[in-house]
């Protein structure tokens, strides 16, 4: 028996179709830094290129309207922003999810898959902290 399981997504739906140490690749188009997707739109010049760098300036605008998830991918290895990020996603009862970079890209298009509301924010694969 042959089947197709792909998830029928909308015509335009932003999913990861690829990755190197050097780019994220959203349908087909590589970026070469960093991005965020948010309600549908993709942000390639989204902020910083190491996580020690971001600050809730760079996540509050995917906090607006909330999303049921915020994936954050983290670079070459699953690591934690600090705790005045953490607390920021608490209080807005935002699901937030750090991974690194890879496995975000992977995760954000399962759940986009199920109908989820979900937005990303990925450093590139290759970032160390």
């Amino acid at each position: 028996m042959k089947g197709d399981i792909s998830p029928q997504l909308a015509a335009g739906t932003l999913t990861f179709t690829g990755y190197a140490d050097d780019y994220l690749q959203v349908n087909q188009t590589s970026y070469g830094s960093g991005i965020s997707i948010h309600q549908g739109k993709l942000n390639d010049n989204w902020g910083p290129e190491r996580l020690r760098d971001i600050s809730i300036a760079h996540l509050a605008p995917l906090s607006e309207p909330a999303p049921e998830v915020l994936i954050l991918g983290t670079g070459r290895l699953t690591t934690f922003p600090n705790s005045d990020i953490l607390s920021y996603m608490a209080e807005r009862h935002i699901g937030f999810e750090c991974m690194d970079s890879r496995s975000a890209a992977r995760t954000y298009n399962i759940l986009v898959g199920e109908g989820r509301t979900v937005s990303a924010a990925i450093l590139l694969p290759g970032a160390r902290k």
